[in-house]
């Protein structure tokens, strides 16, 4: 009789676990659109199925006690004086060690296969997006075509992406979850990260570091499609009578929220530049156009 209500209670346990996990099977991390997160995804997984070999049993024993030792149970046996057992702390400390090990491994060689700033190998030539963190919106500039928008990005799938990265305010955070690796971005620095999608779709990107009022709608969308759909997409963006300035890009860098989506049919060229240097004491005013180094 014990015994069919502990295998009972076992399958309601195991249930109630595999539900658990089901349950964030919509989500964007879990659900992802291209390569590297896929890989990351992989990861996640792993880790978390290694962790599960200690927490599932740990969690099964502590009710298997509580029911096996309760009060009533008169048969279970009574020692006393026992307080130690060499087979049980050689399992006790064993496999964690084994399972730390194993983490540890797999997440340095995902750390170097998954870094940011390395290239993702195809036979299709890379885009660079400078990428601009302003209050509270997102600037990107596409400098091999000469436009920039705010709020929204396009490219081919399964084409690699380049983003350049930079923050015209506070430290935000790029991050577009369907695609992988979220990355930093901050004042007066760049950091680079190489994406790629691999399905055509709109994915919804985000500013994943508060950065004060207006973050909860400092959001864009990613619009992956065709080659042929993307050169329309350009076009339209060229047809747009704004143009990005100097005089005009100060002016968007001025707080907003929930910030509409614009297209800028010219930009001045190494704007991007510009917005980073300014932070290294430039009076960017005084500079028409200038050259640095990138990276």
């Amino acid at each position: 009789m014990r015994l069919k209500q502990c295998n009972k209670f076992s399958k309601v346990l195991l249930l109630a676990i595999a539900g658990l996990l089901l349950s964030g099977c919509d989500m964007a991390l879990m659900n992802p659109k291209g390569q590297i997160g896929m890989e990351q995804r992989s990861l996640i997984i792993t880790a978390i199925v290694l962790m599960l070999i200690v927490v599932i049993p740990a969690i099964f024993m502590t009710f298997l006690f509580a029911w096996k030792y309760r009060e009533s149970n008169k048969n279970a046996k009574y020692t006393p004086n026992w307080a130690h057992s060499n087979k049980i702390e050689m399992v006790v400390w064993g496999i964690p060690c084994v399972i730390i090990l194993v983490l540890g491994a797999l997440t340095w060689k995902s750390t170097q296969e998954l870094d940011p700033r390395q290239p993702i190998q195809s036979e299709a030539k890379t885009i660079t997006i400078e990428a601009v963190s302003m209050d509270w919106k997102w600037l990107f500039i596409y400098p091999e075509l000469g436009i920039a928008t705010v709020n929204e990005l396009s490219f081919p799938d399964n084409v690699p992406v380049k983003f350049k990265i930079t923050s015209d305010t506070v430290m935000n955070s790029f991050f577009i979850p369907r695609l992988g690796s979220q990355i930093y971005a901050m004042a007066g620095m760049q950091n680079i990260v190489h994406l790629i999608a691999n399905e055509k779709g709109v994915y919804p990107g985000i500013s994943a570091n508060y950065s004060g009022k207006g973050f909860s709608g400092m959001k864009f969308n990613a619009i992956v499609t065709s080659q042929e759909d993307f050169d329309k997409w350009v076009e339209k963006v060229k047809q747009s009578p704004n143009q990005l300035q100097w005089v005009d890009y100060n002016q968007l860098a001025k707080p907003s929220e929930n910030n509409a989506v614009e297209y800028f049919s010219t930009v001045k060229p190494g704007l991007y530049l510009d917005i980073i240097n300014k932070y290294m004491g430039m009076d960017m005013s005084k500079h028409s156009h200038h050259s640095g180094a990138e990276e």
